[in-house]
């Protein structure tokens, strides 16, 4: 909240607006800054402080908008967020100059369904999660790629990812790292248990279909690690691309190779040769 009242109170200084939501600004004690999400209109750029559990979540509020999004990293990992804070200012001045890559980044629309009627809706921006919930015991998982049967699935859960996703929850259930510009969706089982079952990549046009034949009270639907649905019996979840995208900020010379071996701590050696 520091950062933020900081950052704020520097972008009046040079003629910009900031406007915060009206929790925040309350936070910080400038309620005067508070404008609903809702009437940012005309919004030049988002700039979200925090981690990467911080920017999916600003990136589901703020992706509708249509303005671009930087994340200033506060936290640990920090895939999405590119901006460190001991160069808060530069960095930000030079985005608002132009001096920047911006980034299309696919999202995901998932939809709980009963007996054809909707129950909920979800945008995400790494994965949809559906799970077994806390207890020790498997589900039996049913998917389709529109009306074309994939598997049926028995495992602790079945996440399914964008690019942008696959290096979260899904890189860690065994699912490929994938290039962030492609529009593809990754199906990736949790613990199946069955040698065979791999991660499957989907194009985007297809829409995903999944149907939990072995439901238990706590069959639960996680979107973007903080947002969920319990799933009852006969529930479906549809999962396709969303009309929505996030436009993620790069400073220029972003490479995301790099970002890679930095984050999952690979040998950033040259080959000998």
């Amino acid at each position: 909240m520091e950062v933020a009242a900081e950052l704020a109170r520097w972008a009046t200084t040079t003629g910009e607006r900031a406007v915060l939501t009206p929790a925040d600004a309350q936070s910080i004690g400038h309620t005067e800054w508070g404008l609903p999400l809702a009437e940012w209109t005309g919004v030049r750029l988002v700039v979200v402080v925090g981690g990467d559990g911080t920017f999916l979540r600003a990136a589901t509020m703020c992706a509708p908008l249509g303005a671009p999004l930087v994340g200033v990293n506060v936290g640990r990992l920090g895939f999405l967020t590119e901006i460190e804070v001991t160069d808060l200012y530069r960095d930000v001045a030079e985005v608002l100059e132009g001096r920047c890559q911006v980034e299309r980044r696919m999202m995901l629309e998932a939809r709980v369904e009963r007996a054809g009627v909707m129950r909920a809706r979800f945008l995400a921006l790494n994965d949809v999660v559906v799970s077994k919930g806390p207890f020790a015991r498997m589900i039996q998982i049913a998917a389709y790629a529109d009306r074309l049967r994939l598997d049926t699935y028995r495992a602790d859960g079945l996440i399914v990812s964008t690019p942008t996703g696959s290096t979260a929850y899904a890189l860690s259930a065994g699912g490929p790292v994938l290039s962030p510009e492609l529009e593809v969706m990754v199906v990736t089982p949790i613990c199946a248990h069955a040698l065979s079952t791999r991660p499957l990549v989907l194009g985007a046009e297809r829409t995903l279909r999944v149907l939990v034949a072995s439901p238990h009270l706590e069959t639960l639907l996680t979107v973007d690690g903080h947002r969920g649905e319990r799933i009852g019996a006969g529930d479906e979840v549809v999962v396709r691309r969303s009309e929505t995208a996030t436009l993620l900020v790069r400073k220029e010379g972003h490479d995301f190779y790099q970002l890679l071996r930095k984050k999952l701590s690979v040998d950033d050696r040259e080959d000998a040769d």
